[in-house]
């Protein structure tokens, strides 16, 4: 009898993190490495919410909480989704836990039997598809390409649908391509959901605020009460409040499927960090006026990657509306040879060769299930953004073919 769960045959470690650790580690090594392959603020945690921490743990606020998150930041969490997205939830429809991903986790745990189906739009998150296997689902990607702006049309998921579909996960803005979507589109993907009752609707609103050129950002439920009961959006701090070590996301939903999302969090992790749901509160009642700080110097930094990406021979790169990534395409340089005769026959090709060839961690991207093309996180300083871009520009001048 193996020793191992025969699901994990089905699932693969996560690309994304895979690049970073070994970009990590060719640095220690004492390589000349530029890592663009983490999705993470490089701005620290602002200072209120560092003190709120500090408070929290003076006050002695270091045991264990209500298994899915203190009544209190629950209540931030309701006041944020009424306030900015303009969805009524009780606390009873909150549900806090360590991570969005855990939030999403859970969600499909509860939810997901052998053989149903998610409905997944590619490019995607690479931990998507990875989740819904280890819950016996079935991923059901859906190609979104870059013509399409990299988003879902209505068409198409309509025909990814069937009898035995479950969810939709809804990503926006997107990582990997940082495509978000517009009221308009989302009603057209709503109508499509209206006409099959069975489909409920996972949105992934992480890079909420995380928007440039004056794009206004609506999330579904939003925009079609109708879905309502059968949405859950999520959400979390760890983007746009500089958060990502803190571990807190949170969702809502119906009641039914948070109290179900609740057992399963209760007899796993319990709990998140005590500190860091007090840190969590002050992030989302605090002041906000760093958000848009930060966002325009994201806005300066997309403007220069996309402006200098699209300069170098083989590459193409569009400008997206949100989140901070980019996602070019190099289909320009596929069937070209390096320097050493070898040829560029894929993405993931091309990727190893950056690495090896100047010392820029990228990642490939059929890890998020949308080639030829690749994923650069832009959120790093302009000094190691251009001489990245300078790197990727040489390295791609010498491919010959």
């Amino acid at each position: 009898m193996p020793f191992l769960a025969d699901r994990l045959a089905r699932v693969k470690p996560s690309p994304t993190m895979a690049m970073t650790a070994l970009a990590t580690e060719l640095k220690a090594a004492g390589g000349d490495i530029v890592s663009l392959s983490v999705g993470e603020p490089d701005f620290d945690t602002p200072p209120n919410i560092q003190e709120a921490a500090i408070a929290a743990m003076r006050r002695g606020e270091t045991r264990y909480t209500t298994f899915d998150g203190t009544i209190e930041l629950k209540r931030a969490v309701a006041g944020k989704f009424k306030r900015e997205n303009g969805l009524d939830y009780e606390t009873s429809q909150i549900t806090i836990s360590s991570g969005g991903k855990q939030v999403l986790y859970n969600a499909m745990v509860a939810t997901i039997n052998r053989g149903d189906e998610v409905v997944i739009p590619a490019p995607f998150w690479v931990s998507y598809p990875e989740m819904v296997l280890l819950c016996d689902g079935t991923p059901v990607p859906v190609p979104c390409p870059q013509n399409n702006g990299f988003k879902l049309r209505p068409e198409d998921l309509d025909a990814a649908i069937t009898p035995k579909t479950k969810w939709l996960i809804l990503n926006s803005p997107s990582n990997p391509t940082g495509a978000a979507y517009t009221e308009a589109e989302l009603k057209a993907v709503a109508e499509v959901l209206l006409r099959h009752s069975q489909v409920w609707v996972m949105t992934d609103d992480m890079y909420e605020h995380l928007i440039y050129d004056d794009f206004e950002y609506r999330t579904i439920a939003q925009i079609e009460p109708r879905l309502y009961e059968r949405t859950l959006t999520v959400n979390g701090v760890s983007k746009a409040y500089c958060m990502t070590g803190w571990r807190i996301g949170y969702g809502g939903g119906s009641k039914a499927l948070i109290k179900a999302m609740g057992a399963i969090q209760s007899n796993s992790t319990a709990n998140p960090c005590s500190i860091s749901q007090a840190a969590a509160i002050e992030a989302l009642i605090g002041p906000q006026v760093f958000i848009q700080i930060h966002n325009r110097k994201f806005q300066e930094r997309r403007d220069l990657v996309v402006d200098t990406l699209n300069r170098i021979p083989g590459l193409f790169c569009p400008r997206p509306e949100g989140a901070f990534y980019v996602y070019p395409s190099c289909a320009g340089v596929i069937g070209k040879r390096t320097p050493q005769g070898q040829v560029i026959g894929n993405d993931e090709d091309f990727v190893r060769y950056l690495l090896e060839e100047t010392g820029v961690a990228v990642v490939h991207g059929e890890a998020f299930g949308l080639s030829p093309h690749f994923r650069i996180s832009y959120a790093t300083s302009t000094e190691v953004l251009r001489d990245a871009c300078e790197r990727i520009d040489r390295a791609c001048r010498a491919l010959s073919g």
